[in-house]
């Protein structure tokens, strides 16, 4: 059931709160119990600087002072059981799962958060909150990310930073949300916050989450914002009916998005070429755009909770705040700057690393697509050809294939550009993936999202009435949509469309194939809980060769 959405301050529409004790969730009461060498301190109320009272949960070791302090920041219940929240996501035939092995995980282990237990055991204290307006933390409403949350987040930090047991030096760390919000509090620069490791936080709400090349996402969004965000005693931005309100991009989705450049605490910062959709490409444009001096990047193509969870990835993670929040130690100082995957195949890739990022050691290539035989070509064909699918879920997709002669790595983002024509709509919704096949033709999948394990190498969309550039920002492996304004098609004309597929990176060896498909709906739609609410309408066509030359450009890595 949809839930009530209510007019709030300067026209924010607000999601009406629904009582935490109708999960289960009592009134904060503070505590504080022993449990070994732990002391463990629930509900604290902290004051933010209204004077709103929001409730952390504290545990460090006993008896201990000078001790840093690692926060999570994240609405989805400081109380929540991470083990059962993992063990829900899966099913029973093993192809969708978060890969999480519970045995990693303990009473103190948050979802997509710090596990406290392991943080303590290396010396530092461990704080969870419930933000502002979020369970039973007060304020007139919850934010999603922005100055406002940001700067509750700085509160918590200066209390964290200033109090008698601690060294003053404070470190974030989390996943999605809680790595969202880390972009946004050291862009204000704290004093007391030493360092982040933010792993999968996008950082571009508009391009990343509630549109995707203008198209609307519509049931991850409700599901996140109408199951995840829905406990509270007031009430919670409703980002998802924003969306409706502001469909282009404008002063409302720029408010979403942080000064990165002002960021310059030590970043260890994780991402993964499977998210794709959600936390790839912001994650990784973070990276690129943050000023810190010290900051290491780690690429992957798993499953991001398991990934993350990991104890071998806890060990770099400790590694990285042993040095830049506790002062000890300089293992991540001998690191190089980037660690990343090269993917082969399902749970198969080479480990790879880079002393500079983006990669130098690039080179920028164009496939041409011709629909005369269903390939991607190295030259323009010579012959005009037209492919054309139905816009309908139930129409089939356009296919450009090529078989590779050479072992080729394929690294970053890729622009594909498409002379398009519609029969007759004045809109023309566009999905693109890139997949991997080998010698016979057979599918070679990766890890999608954080529980599927038959994805693409790459995705990409674009709604074609936003397809003005930005040509300052554009390059042609990234073309760079201010979304600002609508250019309708004119039926039967044909005209070019430039779309943006998200960062990955995949070896293809002699004989295997990419292949090129590009749709009127999702590509990909079981259990992704991705779908598009599209305004295509019958049939499209897609023009090659000399006088329209559709050209997919992309980079191979040379000298590997």
């Amino acid at each position: 059931m949809a839930p009530t959405i209510i007019k709030g301050p300067d026209d924010l529409l607000l999601q009406k709160g629904i009582s935490p004790a109708e999960a289960g969730v009592p009134p904060p009461k503070y505590s504080l119990t022993v449990d070994g060498d732990l002391q463990v301190e629930r509900d604290i109320a902290v004051t933010l600087r209204d004077g709103v009272k929001m409730y952390i949960d504290l545990i460090r070791p006993k008896d201990t002072i000078n001790v840093p302090v690692v926060l999570s920041w994240g609405p989805y219940g400081k109380h929540l059981d991470a083990g059962k929240e993992y063990s829900m996501i899966s099913d029973d035939n093993g192809e969708y799962g978060c890969g999480v092995d519970l045995a990693w995980l303990n009473p103190y282990t948050g979802f997509e958060s710090a596990d406290g237990l392991r943080w303590c055991k290396a010396g530092y204290a461990c704080i969870t909150v419930n933000p502002r307006g979020m369970w039973w933390s007060g304020g007139d409403f919850a934010s999603c990310w922005g100055e406002r949350e940001a700067r509750d987040v700085c509160d918590v930090i200066d209390w964290a930073g200033t109090q008698p047991w601690s060294s003053g030096k404070v470190g974030m760390t989390g996943v999605s949300y809680l790595a969202i919000i880390q972009w946004w509090a050291a862009s204000l620069q704290p004093k007391h916050l030493a360092a982040i490791q933010p792993c999968e936080g996008l950082t571009d709400p508009y391009r990343e989450l509630i549109f995707h090349g203008g198209i609307p996402e519509s049931e991850f969004v409700e599901e996140w914002q109408y199951e995840r965000l829905k406990y509270s005693i007031s009430n919670v931005e409703a980002m998802r009916e924003m969306g409706m309100e502001h469909p282009l991009d404008d002063d409302y989705w720029a408010s979403k998005r942080p000064d990165l450049s002002k960021i310059e605490v030590p970043a260890y910062v994780i991402a993964s070429w499977a998210d794709q959709g959600l936390h790839t490409r912001g994650t990784i444009s973070a990276f690129e755009e943050i000023s810190s001096k010290h900051k290491h990047l780690e690429v992957h193509g798993r499953k991001k909770w398991a990934w993350y969870h990991n104890p071998a990835t806890f060990e770099r993670l400790r590694a990285f705040f042993d040095q830049h929040v506790k002062g000890t130690g300089n293992e991540s100082g001998t690191w190089p700057l980037a660690n990343w995957e090269l993917r082969t195949g399902l749970n198969a890739g080479l480990d790879m690393t880079s002393t500079a990022w983006p990669l130098p050691n690039r080179k920028l290539v164009s496939f041409h697509l011709d629909a005369t035989d269903g390939t991607l070509k190295t030259e323009t064909p010579c012959s005009p050809g037209t492919a054309r699918y139905l816009s309908t879920p139930e129409g089939e997709s356009v296919v450009f294939e090529h078989v590779f002669s050479a072992q080729t790595d394929i690294v970053g983002s890729m622009g594909v550009k498409l002379y398009i024509t519609a029969e007759e709509a004045e809109e023309a919704d566009i999905f693109v993936a890139l997949r991997k096949t080998d010698a016979e033709g057979k599918l070679i999948t990766f890890h999608f999202q954080n529980a599927l394990s038959k994805g693409p190498v790459a995705l990409g969309w674009l709604r074609a009435s936003h397809r003005a550039l930005d040509h300052a920002r554009s390059t042609p492996d990234r073309p760079w949509h201010p979304h600002t304004k609508k250019e309708p098609l004119i039926p039967g004309l044909a005209v070019a469309v430039e779309v943006e597929i998200w960062p990955s990176a995949t070896r293809f060896e002699a004989g295997e194939r990419m292949q090129l498909v590009v749709r009127g709906s999702d590509i990909y739609t079981n259990n992704t809980r991705r779908v598009h609410q599209t305004l295509n309408k019958g049939w499209y066509f897609i023009s090659t060769g000399p006088e329209h030359d559709s050209q997919l450009t992309f980079n191979v890595l040379e000298g590997t």
